[in-house]
């Protein structure tokens, strides 16, 4: 229960093992929808049809016997709209609600379905009256689809916020803190759209939100709410939230991960105060991306391999590129067994990320570490830390 006539109707997916076939959710994920039970009955959102029976059973309860009067579709992604359909096709007085970017999308997913006389189109600014509850509509593009929209009801101060302010983990698994795999979420699934984000945020600012209501993860009020506004100003600005140093490296034999944990080392040594040292062949991409994000300095630590760099770095780099990673500095240490090339690529594809410095020296090892490379990782590491 939301508040008094905000009903809580979603669903927990313990069985799924990757969301959105790439990111890796231990916990399980949570489909959020929720329902308000006024003159009018709005039901806010459907569910993932994994778990559509459930969901509808949970929506059954909470009407009581009675029929919704609006379907709003905050967002169009199956897991959260696979249900329009059979909602449609169940309750013949039902009406879409939604925007019109989302209208279009309609056929996509619903090929064949009539839905004339059926969708309500909205737009920033709009208002649905539901007796004593009034949903204005504010427009959210590209967080993280360009028909998203956000409703803000005014009586209980909630406001609906699609995938904005979610997190992986199912609900029965909510322990601990929220940002944890909220910040994971964020800058896998939204990160590379920190202008719209800080649109929204912008939005927020202007009315007396007291409640959140997302799409995945737990409802947020007070101090965990107020966490949370304040976290997505950080990460859509694209600036560091917490000090420290991420050593990313991709190693084929073993040599570059002894020269990465080394720097390592060395960088505590000389007073790092946080220093993170990430496998990319073995630990979880989204993870690395995350703390990629989170801290202002990241090295990169790679083998040579067919003329380029070792694939999983390739990877690494790309997925930076493509969320739009900006702001911060960079090192970069090679490793080639008789003609290194990872430099070469790697300082590439850094050059040509947003406003990221390299900071020299770059260190080329030769298949393993001796102690002419470890003095060059001291000058690589006082560089760092300057």
């Amino acid at each position: 229960m939301i508040s008094d006539t905000i009903k809580y109707i979603g669903v927990d997916d313990l069985d799924i093992d990757l969301f959105e076939s790439q990111y890796v959710v231990p916990e399980g994920m949570s489909y959020n929808s929720y329902l308000i039970d006024d003159e009018k009955i709005a039901v806010m959102d459907t569910a993932d049809r994994r778990k559509g029976e459930a969901w509808k059973a949970n929506l059954k309860a909470a009407l009581n016997g009675r029929q919704p009067d609006y379907l709003v579709a905050h967002h169009m992604e199956p897991d959260h709209a696979a249900l329009i359909a059979e909602m449609l096709e169940t309750y013949p007085h039902l009406q879409l609600v939604c925007s019109a970017q989302a209208v279009k999308m309609l056929p996509n997913f619903f090929e064949g379905l009539n839905f004339e006389g059926r969708v309500i189109t909205v737009k920033e600014g709009d208002t649905l009256k539901l007796g004593q509850h009034t949903l204005q509509f504010i427009s959210a593009p590209m967080v993280h689809w360009p028909e998203v929209i956000m409703s803000y009801d005014s009586l209980d101060k909630v406001l609906f916020s699609a995938d904005g302010f979610g997190k992986f983990g199912a609900l029965v698994n909510e322990i601990g803190d929220w940002a944890c795999e909220a910040r994971r979420y964020y800058f896998n699934i939204c990160g590379k759209y920190g202008t719209q984000v800080q649109s929204v945020v912008k939005k927020m600012a202007a009315i007396d939100v007291q409640t959140i209501c997302p799409l995945h993860g737990p409802v947020l009020k007070g101090e965990a709410l107020a966490k949370a506004v304040r976290l997505y100003d950080i990460w859509s600005k694209y600036e560091p939230e917490s000090e420290g140093i991420l050593i990313a490296y991709a190693s084929i034999h073993g040599g570059t991960a002894a020269a990465a944990e080394r720097l390592g080392e060395i960088l505590r040594e000389k007073g790092a105060k946080k220093v993170v040292v990430s496998d990319l062949s073995r630990d979880d991409m989204a993870e690395v991306i995350e703390d990629a994000f989170r801290y202002p300095t990241v090295v990169v630590a790679a083998s040579s391999y067919d003329a380029g760099v070792f694939p999983v770095m390739h990877d690494f780099l790309y997925h930076l590129q493509i969320k739009n990673y900006q702001k911060r500095r960079f090192g970069i240490v090679e490793n080639g067994s008789w003609m290194p090339t990872a430099g070469k690529v790697m300082r590439s594809m850094i050059e040509g990320l947003k406003d990221c410095e390299i900071v020299e020296p770059m260190v080329t090892i030769r298949s393993r570490m001796k102690a002419a490379d470890e003095a060059q990782l001291t000058q690589l590491a006082d560089s760092l830390l300057k």
